[in-house]
């Protein structure tokens, strides 16, 4: 039998369609607190739904979504990175209400250097290349004290020598700051290389 407290999500009996078409329909997963869950399948088979679900944004299902912490970062499809805010004050921004100033700034610098980032601190966003924009995201992510990480197709797009790059800086920022991570792709290489579990979706 399975023992509840090793999860940190726990999913029973979803459902979820839109216009009538079914996404989900009595779909059961956990996921393991501090490992790395690859959910693979094709666009349009619910991923990001999924990952939308678990982060509280998507209200309109059923079924029921435990989480065992409310604590939780995403990186989307999408750069979100705040356009008027420096890399340095986009990685702060995360930050500001539950750490002091000193601590703040020691930890963006940490994550900053992590990603090899930290002659970028006063750069803003539109400067950026796509990859760095991808490694600032990755530096915010995990520089909140998050316990579960969501990431939607975030090497998406990228050459293969950049994608490789930055999975490597990925695989170090867990292996310094564990936490149990979500991440959906559509490439069964990446979740070979990267899931200690991977579901697909179909």
């Amino acid at each position: 039998m399975e023992n509840d407290d090793k999860y940190e999500v726990m999913i029973r009996n979803l459902n979820k369609s839109y216009g009538g078409v079914p996404v989900f329909t009595n779909l059961n997963v956990n996921f393991l607190k501090n490992k790395i869950t690859v959910v693979l399948g094709p666009s349009g088979c619910g991923k990001t739904t999924l990952l939308n679900i678990i982060s509280g944004i998507e209200k309109d299902y059923s079924g029921q979504v435990d989480l065992e912490s409310s604590r939780l970062s995403y990186i989307f499809q999408e750069d979100r990175l705040i356009s008027h805010l420096t890399v340095y004050e986009n990685v702060a921004f995360v930050l500001k209400s539950i750490m002091s100033k000193i601590e703040v700034n020691l930890t963006v610098n940490k994550f900053l250097s992590m990603v090899e980032l930290s002659n970028c601190k006063s750069k803003f966003p539109r400067e950026l290349s796509g990859g760095m924009k991808r490694r600032v995201a990755l530096a915010r992510a995990f520089a909140y004290k998050s316990d579960l990480l969501l990431m939607d197709e975030p090497f998406k797009g990228l050459d293969d020598r950049l994608k490789g790059d930055i999975i490597k800086k990925f695989l170090s920022l867990y292996r310094e700051n564990k936490r149990t991570i979500i991440l959906v792709t559509h490439d069964k290489e990446e979740a070979s290389e990267l899931g200690h579990i991977v579901y697909s979706l179909e």
